[in-house]
């Protein structure tokens, strides 16, 4: 998929996924079942065990699909994620050398930051987006409004402790998108195979970005 399309996903959805499960089918059905609520990004972590295999089935499954790779530390992996397909790059923190081969390889770059010294470096890389992580425990859409104030120009997906109750705080706040993980996808339904209840949640956090756009 293209970069810009890519970018436009990310954007459009307002979502931005983190599938971390303990086990390449979970993971795999995770994503496809988030791509027929109507979510089309998946990140795929680093953690999930097989993550660079389930990045190349995604791609292969479904085109239409931004699948890209999270929790990225180093270059060899980056390079590996994207020789599987991946879209785009994250990493929690700021590893120059990950965003230089995102770059390089023609996908989004997303690096982690979290104080505004590491925002702005982050930002000066070239990055397409930068990952603020964890936000909540920096105070949540007050410290999103803090950053945009003096750095209008970074695009922020806010992620770490975004749920049900703060997602639209955190839009309204400036951020691109937020980053959902357990709250969008709970081990439990997700083990169990609950593809409805998975559905309704995907609905209810899709509502809450139309929700924050309509107010802005």
């Amino acid at each position: 998929m293209e970069r810009d399309n890519v970018k436009g996903l990310i954007e459009q959805t307002g979502l931005f996924p983190g599938i971390r499960l303990d086990k390449p089918d979970l993971a795999l059905y995770a994503a496809e079942t988030l791509f027929d609520a109507g979510i089309p990004v998946a990140e795929i972590t680093m953690t999930v065990p097989g993550a660079i295999e389930v990045i190349g089935q995604l791609v292969r499954r479904f085109p239409r699909m931004a699948v890209g790779a999270g929790t990225v530390l180093d270059e060899e992996m980056a390079r590996q994620c994207i020789d599987a397909g991946a879209c785009f790059v994250t990493s929690t923190g700021l590893v120059p050398e990950v965003v230089d081969v995102a770059l390089k390889g023609r996908v989004v770059a997303i690096p982690g930051a979290l104080t505004p010294t590491e925002v702005i470096n982050a930002w000066k890389t070239g990055a397409d987006y930068v990952k603020l992580f964890p936000t909540a425990a920096m105070g949540g859409d007050l410290y999103i409004r803090s950053l945009k104030l003096p750095l209008p120009q970074v695009k922020i997906i806010a992620a770490g402790g975004v749920n049900q109750q703060t997602a639209v705080g955190y839009l309204r706040a400036g951020a691109t998108a937020i980053g959902v993980g357990m709250e969008l996808l709970p081990r439990e339904a997700v083990a169990r195979r609950q593809s409805h209840r998975l559905h309704e949640l995907a609905r209810r956090f899709l509502g809450y970005v139309k929700e924050a756009r309509k107010a802005s």
